[in-house]
Formats: structure tokens, C-alpha cells, sequence
């Protein structure tokens, strides 16, 4: 019934007690918990509850005392970065695919990565522009020699844990549009599908509702976030951004809060499509609006939310 999720980390100054209050008494009906990596985790002890049967015990209590489940557990980061980062990230990705069977919990949330250009490199390497011969040898590299087989041992971790794998199509990362995914799931257990987030494709130029056709089944999961094209910065720049997230006055675009860059319209006919492709699962929520509170953002957000989702509430 695309139950309503949030990801938490927005509220991340609040106790976990609190939090749990606060998301219960706004009508969430979920919540999707950083685990690490990018996310400090400010709700969840990753190793705590893996270690812990009481710790987790009460952990699940806390929730259901609210009537609150668990949409996701979220591991974003870029386990294939060619440093030590790539270790570490892959260590939280192992583990929270531990506990998100421990948990009961069915779909875990990352990233796909992104490694470097080649065995040497130091640092990642995103190609976005093929029109040299290194450009189409560094990206075999990266597919073959990285991403497919990290994803093969991946989709059979997650098949053993119970889990589905939902991969974000974030920007700077290989899996970052549905023909990318769709070109990966042909190499990998059927586990292995998207997180669809629309505010990504919002600002790579796409359309976020023809991506929902294409991509169909793949769709294991789904974020709720808005993105706002900045006028006369994002006509003159173009939409290719280096200004650093929070320096908003300058960007061509900014995360902005649900409703605020696409009208209550627009989201009712991409969740109206996503019912018609299939999906049904939750949709959670992701408030990274910079130019207001937190807790505002999240209020503003989940009205929009409301008028757009195919359901009732109470």
C-alpha cells in the first residue's frame, strides 16, 4: 500500500527514543536507518546489534511500542573505492546484510560504487563522457573487472540473508540510470534491483517517470526526494554542478524539500505510474532540503506526500 517511510538521518539530532516519537506522531508508518558508510548512524549501533540479542530485543520493542516497522536499513557508501575506504565501506555493507536478517528486515538500501579507472588508481574514477580509448577501457574495467563480480558476491550474500538489494541511482556512481541497472541485473541474482530515487534523475536531465517503465520489476525499493532547477544559474551553467552541496545560493540545482522543485501533480502521476509498473512497497521519504529546518522540511514534505500517494489515510 506504499506505506510511508522516512529516512531518519534527516532528525539525526534527536535521541533514538525521540526520534521514534516524532516520526509516529507526523503518521509515518516506517523508518529506513543509516547504518554507516556516508550516514553516521545517529540511530542504530551497527555492531552493537549484531553482537546483542537483548540489545536488538529492545531495539525492535522501541518500535513496535509505536506501531513503527522497518522500511530499510541503509548502507550507502562506495565499498568499491580502490583505498582503504573500500574495505571499510564493504565491512558495514557485510554487516548490515547480517543484521538485516537478524532483524527480519527485507530490503537494504546502498549504493552501487564507484572504483578507479584502473588496478593503480588511488582514487574513483566516474566516467561520464566516452570519446577517448581510455574512457572505453577504463569502463571495461570497472564493469568487469569490479562491479559485476562485487555485485555476483553480493546477490548471494543477500539471497542467503533473505534480502533484497536496492541500489540507488545516485550521480557519481556507476549504477546511476536504468540502463545501467538493467545491464547489471544480466549479470547478477535477480536480488540485486534498484532504489529509485527521482531527484537524482532530476538533475542529470532525465525523466524520472519514463524511467518507472523502463525499469519496471527492477524497482526494489523507492525514495520520495525533490530537486529544484535553479533559474538563470541552471540555464547558463548547465546542470553539471561542482559547487559544494551546501552552497545553495550558487548552485544550478539544490535537494529541495517534496513539492518545492515539482508541483503536487507532478508526484501523483510518478506514484500513479509507479502502482501501474508494479511497485507497491514503501516510499520513504529523504528530506535533504538545505535552506530550511529539518523538522519544517519534513512536515512540508509529507503534506505533499499525502496529496500524491495512490491511498487513504486516516
Amino acid at each position: 500500500m506504499m506505506r510511508l517511510s522516512l529516512v531518519t538521518d534527516i532528525l539525526g539530532y534527536l535521541p533514538f527514543e525521540d526520534m521514534l516519537d516524532t516520526v509516529s506522531k507526523l503518521g509515518f508508518e516506517a523508518v529506513e536507518l543509516g547504518c554507516g558508510n556516508w550516514s553516521k548512524a545517529p540511530h542504530l549501533k551497527l555492531d552493537e546489534l549484531l553482537s546483542s540479542e537483548l540489545a536488538r530485543r529492545e531495539f525492535l520493542a522501541a518500535l513496535e511500542r509505536r506501531g513503527l516497522s522497518i522500511a530499510a536499513l541503509n548502507c550507502s557508501g562506495n565499498q568499491l573505492h580502490p583505498g582503504p575506504i573500500g574495505e571499510e565501506h564493504h565491512a558495514v555493507v557485510d554487516k548490515t546484510f547480517r543484521l538485516a536478517e537478524t532483524l527480519g528486515v527485507k530490503t537494504v538500501v546502498m549504493m552501487s560504487g564507484c572504483p578507479g579507472g584502473t588496478p593503480t588508481d588511488a582514487l574513483p574514477n566516474w566516467i561520464t563522457h566516452v570519446i577517448l580509448p581510455e574512457h572505453e577501457k577504463a569502463l571495461d574495467y570497472q564493469w568487469n573487472e569490479v562491479l559485476i563480480p562485487y555485485f555476483q558476491r553480493a546477490g548471494q550474500l543477500a539471497r542467503e540473508c533473505g534480502i533484497k538489494v536496492a541500489i540507488e541511482n545516485l550521480g557519481a556512481t556507476m549504477i546511476h540510470n536504468p540502463a545501467n541497472m538493467l545491464r547489471l541485473r544480466e549479470h547478477v541474482d535477480p536480488v540485486i534491483g534498484m532504489n529509485f530515487d527521482p531527484s537524482h534523475h532530476m538533475w542529470m536531465g532525465g525523466d524520472p517517470i519514463a524511467s518507472l517503465r523502463l525499469l519496471g520489476e527492477a524497482i526494489h525499493y523507492m525514495h520520495a526526494k525533490d530537486v529544484r532547477l535553479e533559474r538563470t544559474l541552471a540555464e547558463a551553467n548547465g546542470l553539471i554542478d561542482t559547487y559544494w552541496i551546501n552552497d545553495i545560493a550558487r548552485r544550478s540545482w539544490n535537494y529541495v524539500a517534496l513539492g518545492h522543485g515539482h508541483d503536487v501533480q507532478w508526484w501523483k502521476e510518478f506514484f500513479a505510474v509507479a502502482r501501474l509498473v508494479g511497485y507497491d512497497g514503501p516510499v520513504s521519504l529523504e528530506m535533504e532540503d538545505a535552506g530550511m529546518e529539518p523538522l519544517t522540511g519534513v512536515k512540508k514534505s509529507l503534506t505533499t506526500l499525502k496529496l500524491a500517494l495512490p491511498r487513504d489515510f486516516d
